[in-house]
């Protein structure tokens, strides 16, 4: 696990509180600045993307004037959104309900990304760093921040349960991108009723989707963090013939497996920047790892 040093390294410096915010007491840190700044940059670069593509298709039919409440909403639907969806059922408040820090932490970045005269459109040499970006920040939102809403929960049939655990994984994770593509929030026409991609066809494929559970999964694996996982670990450990039947395997410490999950997710962004912006994936099998030949230029008279 000393290839992951560097990844534990990095994860402690960023979740350090940083000032201005500690000056008043918040504890806010590196990580979630740049997290909240990405966010807020994607939603903003997603809305005009999609208003570029109404006005080529339709003109400015039906098209309304954005507001920052709008926008804000937007920003705060994805950030609590799932979590909103996730704790009635887990019989506790949502966050957004006890402390207003972060709700109002994240509308004055969206301000401010949003008083940003022009955002570049999305390419390949800016997604693909911010891709591993993403692996860091998803991975602290399904080991850190998601768990616990599980494990440490009042109710003894839920902190056991890791179908639970799953379940609440899959929608706090993708909950609010659901709603907000539902009620076409990032739309620039009026709000109203569409089908999320992810129940369009195919849409279970989309990596954002499947990638919560299984990466909250590997974590609980690791860590032990519900009976269930504990026996996994030893039942999968002598399977492979690495462990000894009938002793029990150690957990891993959960900075060392949050890092080892950052690394799966960087990995998994990575891919899927690729597969989107470039045509790597679509080549022949015989022109795999071959350079592109420039066509020759023609003369003109």
């Amino acid at each position: 696990m000393s290839l992951l040093s560097p990844v534990v390294g990095i994860y402690s410096y960023v979740l350090q509180p940083i000032a201005p915010f500690t000056w008043f007491g918040l504890n806010l840190s590196t990580l979630d600045v740049v997290a909240a700044f990405r966010l807020c940059l994607i939603l903003r670069q997603i809305r005009e993307d999609l208003f570029r593509k109404h006005v080529k298709t339709h003109g400015h039919t039906s098209v309304e004037a954005r507001s920052f409440v709008r926008s804000a909403s937007t920003a705060l639907t994805v950030v609590f959104g799932g979590e909103a969806l996730t704790c009635p059922f887990l019989l506790i408040p949502p966050s957004f309900m006890v402390s207003g820090i972060v709700p109002i932490f994240y509308t004055a970045i969206q301000g401010i990304v949003d008083a940003v005269p022009s955002v570049p459109e999305m390419f390949f040499e800016m997604e693909l760093p911010l891709s591993i970006v993403d692996g860091f920040t998803r991975a602290y939102l399904l080991c850190d921040l998601i768990p616990p809403m599980v494990t440490v929960n009042s109710y003894s049939v839920i902190v056991n349960s890791p179908w639970t655990l799953m379940m609440t994984s899959l929608v706090a994770a993708n909950g609010g991108f659901f709603l907000t593509n539902m009620f076409s929030f990032m739309n620039p026409t009026p709000l109203s009723l569409q089908t999320p991609p992810e129940l369009l066809a195919y849409g279970w494929t989309t990596a954002d989707l499947w990638c919560a559970p299984l990466i909250t999964g590997i974590y609980a694996l690791l860590t032990h963090a519900q009976p269930f996982w504990s026996n996994t670990h030893v039942y999968l450990t002598e399977l492979l013939g690495m462990g000894i039947q009938g002793k029990q395997v150690e957990p891993i410490d959960p900075e060392t497996a949050r890092a080892l999950c950052a690394v799966l997710l960087a990995c998994l962004f990575s891919g899927r920047t690729v597969k989107n912006f470039t045509n790597y994936f679509d080549r022949p099998a015989g022109t795999i790892g071959k350079k592109f030949e420039k066509e020759p230029k023609l003369k003109t008279q």
